[in-house]
């Protein structure tokens, strides 16, 4: 993730030359100005600074293939890979609100006076999550919880506890990496983080080989310890290069930044927080309604599957906001261009799949699906299709929020998408059962819409017109 110049940014005590690309350090996202007369955002620029961070968000699927892939070494790894991969479940919950610590650093700080109140926000973060992790690992109303909502007991349960134990620590480095990446990405250093990401890889290989051919792969523990480890090294490279950029080329200062007191960074981060907390019913609430799907099994595994290739796609995708917060302000109509161009590759790669000879070959000579669910999961990714026309937009739409600095909007634009997706959900298993995975995959996909037209609607109201003429938004206040 890197700006083709990534070195261009100079050291120097003026405001104006420590803010990358001639953006004042201190103009507040959405205050309307000029682009700078020597900026030139260039398709190339752009593809410069965002193939990395998709490059990064790929690569996440392989630390987690080299982790399964250890595990299923264990002597029992059916119980071995189900234990891990409930606690992870768990930890994609108490995960969030460090996960979005990147989003908000990126977005608000562009001094250290800003940063100092963010790592004061980023602190009460990590407290919190820690404290819940230590309620639901060690005591009786945390493992109550998890028994009840997982449905476990026993030694399966003591053992998906243990993992926990290990895995609420990634959540405190996965929080201090994407503290420091929203300094990253903001300096549009981006490579930095498909740098962490290798590093990560490569540490976390030699663990797992250490277990494999020396300590032997004893527990679903194993993989708690090898993804904390590779957690822990991605974190020590973004602390690395964020704190030379704090160093070197961020300002004490910037007089006319308004962002300097924690209260100013909660404003911004609390509603990112409550949508993600409104998001998280969707997974379960899709697996539980698809089990009345006319063929349950074959709904729920179709789904899976289509599911994640669909995440896999769209993965690479997922940073199409941090191209709008970056450079939206400086060229609109640029950063407008480049969305419409990438948006279509998600919709052609999973088209590809549905649609062609290379589907089947993949789906069964890679994954080694049947015809019986083959032909499931085809129909499903012929659905989703829907979802990847949706998904870049939607993340377009975000971005312009959080440069206005209107993130409450994406609280109603979140409980749009869960209303919209349940009603769509008990509507299709009452009246076409029989469409199975596919049932899921539009339920999703028109949740999706629903929110992408929330947000548009938003960024209408708030200044539609600088969509189409290149004006800059004007910032609105939370």
């Amino acid at each position: 993730m890197s700006d083709d110049e990534p070195d261009d940014l100079q050291e120097t005590g003026s405001l104006k030359k420590a803010e990358p690309d001639g953006i004042s350090a201190g103009s507040d996202p959405g205050e309307e100005q000029a682009p700078p007369a020597h900026e030139a955002v260039t398709f190339w620029k752009l593809l410069v600074f965002f193939v990395p961070l998709g490059i990064a968000a790929s690569l996440v699927t392989m630390s987690h293939s080299i982790i399964n892939s250890t595990l299923a070494r264990a002597p029992d790894p059916e119980h071995v890979i189900a234990g891990y991969a409930i606690a992870m479940s768990l930890l994609g919950i108490t995960e969030k609100p460090a996960v979005l610590l990147r989003q908000t650093c990126s977005a608000l700080v562009r001094d250290r006076v800003s940063f100092r109140a963010m790592r004061r926000v980023a602190f009460y973060v990590f407290a919190s999550i820690m404290a819940a992790g230590l309620i639901l690992s060690y005591l009786p109303p945390g493992k109550w919880l998890m028994g009840a909502v997982f449905g476990i007991g026993g030694a399966q349960l003591e053992n998906v506890l243990n993992v926990y134990r290990i895995l609420m620590f990634v959540s405190l480095f996965s929080g201090l990496r994407c503290l420091y990446h929203g300094l990253i990405i903001y300096n549009k250093r981006t490579f930095w983080l498909t740098i962490g990401m290798v590093v990560r890889l490569v540490g976390m290989y030699l663990v797992a080989q250490y277990y494999i051919r020396v300590h032997g792969v004893t527990g679903s523990s194993v993989g708690a310890i090898i993804f904390l480890v590779g957690m822990v090294i991605e974190s020590a490279v973004a602390v690395w290069e964020g704190s030379a950029l704090l160093k070197h080329k961020i300002p004490e200062k910037n007089p006319e930044h308004t962002v300097e007191k924690t209260g100013d960074v909660f404003r911004f981060y609390k509603p990112l927080l409550f949508s993600s907390f409104i998001a998280v019913v969707i997974g379960p609430s899709l697996n539980a309604l698809l089990g009345k799907a006319g063929d349950a099994v074959i709904a729920i595994a179709a789904f899976a599957i289509a599911s994640n290739l669909t995440q896999l796609v769209q993965s690479f995708f997922s940073y199409i906001h941090q191209i709008v917060l970056n450079f939206y302000r400086i060229h609109p109509g640029r950063v407008k261009r480049f969305v419409l161009v990438i948006s279509f590759i998600p919709s052609v790669l999973i088209g590809l799949l549905a649609y062609t000879d290379a589907g089947p070959w993949f789906l069964n000579e890679v994954i080694g699906v049947g015809d019986r669910l083959m032909e499931e999961v085809i129909r499903t990714l012929r659905v989703f299709m829907i979802l990847t026309l949706v998904f870049p937009w939607l993340d377009y739409g975000n971005g312009i929020l959080m440069l206005r600095r209107e993130t409450r909007t994406m609280v109603y634009s979140q409980s749009a998408n869960v209303t919209v997706m349940l009603v769509s959900l008990v509507l299709l298993i009452v009246i076409t059962p029989g469409w199975n995975g596919a049932i899921g995959a539009f339920a999703q996909s028109v949740g999706t819409l629903a929110e992408c037209i929330v947000v548009f609607a938003a960024v209408k109201r708030g200044g539609g017109e600088a969509l189409v003429s290149g004006s800059a938004p004007r910032e609105k206040s939370v």
